[in-house]
């Protein structure tokens, strides 16, 4: 087999056909960050509690972490744009 036939080929796209995501204020700069899920030690079968890092982008200016980002049924936790 292949290797171009063992990973799937991603799609070609055309940056020129995108559209910028602006902040609240109408800027175009995001910032990166992480929200952090603790998980419990039952479900991670360890003797401990764990730690899941989520990684999101947040508005520099207000904070608010970009929605669309985070996973759907956590968007509610969280102050979003």
């Amino acid at each position: 087999m292949k290797k171009s036939e063992m990973t799937p080929q991603q799609p070609q796209i055309e940056l020129s056909k995108t559209t910028a995501v602006e902040t609240e204020s109408g800027g175009k700069i995001w910032q990166q960050g992480f929200v952090l899920r603790k998980v419990s030690r039952f479900i991670t079968n360890s003797p401990e509690d764990a730690v899941m890092p989520i990684p999101v982008f947040y508005d520099p200016d207000t904070g608010k972490i970009l929605g669309q980002g985070l996973p759907p049924e956590i968007r509610g936790d969280y102050d979003t744009i």
